[in-house]
């Protein structure tokens, strides 16, 4: 998956929400407005990163093979064309902060946030409906949940907690949602100085539309800054307990450079 395609503002006309914000810069935010997904209360749809376009030319040769189209010809004096090999680009990695969890990180690894085992992290995908979309995103199978970050352009930590809430429910099930109090939290800078945020949590009931039909969702959203007039946002959703969504949200740190690392996935063959 190419990390590149994750950090488009979601949502925004352009990419100053997220500029320099809490003293990160990201350095891979793509330029261009993400395309809008219709209808809002359809389930979400993720919008692939390139090496999931090779992926399926290899998967519709190999359908084309099986139906005798496309077998190797008799063999003629020109040799056969080599292999084209694909390395995926590298990957930040950093050490999750949740024992057992699995860390998604972004922006070459200056932030990140944990999930369960069981979620995938996707942080080259970016995914969302109209009025929100999230970027480093993480998902639990294709309708159970996922999670993501965005920016609100509010200073009130609360009031974009709750507007982002509001989106997500909105977009993604078609409903209002319903949201307790806020409490406090905090986000740790890279250099371990805190940043004050508040969370809060709902729940929302679907309506009935689309494969992805749920009879009961949760929502978690964390709101963190510092009187800048934009407010990071994170977000965690879906039918896992509110309390794991909670955890999810709690757990977005910015990360000190000695603990960002970068992997290479394994080259692909494409023939």
């Amino acid at each position: 998956m190419n990390r590149r395609s994750e950090d488009a503002t979601p949502g925004y006309e352009d990419n100053a929400a997220l500029r320099g914000f809490g003293g990160y810069e990201p350095a891979d935010a793509p330029r261009a407005q993400p395309k809008r997904i219709r209808p809002k209360a359809k389930p979400l749809k993720w919008r692939r990163a390139p090496w999931f376009g090779l992926v399926f030319i290899a998967l519709v040769a190999g359908v084309l093979n099986a139906f005798g189209i496309g077998k190797p010809r008799p063999a003629s004096s020109s040799p056969p064309p080599s292999p084209l090999v694909v390395t995926p680009s590298p990957r930040a990695t950093v050490p999750p902060a949740v024992a057992g969890w699995r860390s998604v990180a972004g922006g070459d690894g200056a932030y990140a946030y944990d999930v369960p085992p069981n979620w995938e992290p996707a942080p080259g995908t970016q995914h969302g409906w109209d009025g929100i979309r999230l970027i480093t995103s993480a998902f639990l199978g294709k309708c159970d949940g996922g999670a993501g970050i965005t920016t609100e352009p509010l200073a009130d930590l609360e009031a974009a907690a709750r507007k982002a809430a509001t989106d997500l429910a909105s977009g993604a099930y078609g409903a209002a949602p319903e949201i307790g109090p806020g409490s406090d939290a905090q986000v740790a800078r890279a250099d371990g100085t805190p940043v004050p945020a508040r969370v809060v949590v709902a729940s929302v009931t679907p309506v009935p539309t689309g494969e992805c039909a749920v009879r009961q969702a949760q929502l978690a959203v964390l709101a963190f800054g510092e009187d800048s007039g934009t407010s990071g946002v994170v977000v965690a959703y879906g039918t896992s307990a509110r309390d794991e969504l909670e955890r999810i949200v709690r757990s977005y740190r910015f990360v000190p450079a000695a603990d960002r690392g970068v992997t290479t996935p394994p080259p692909t063959t494409v023939r």
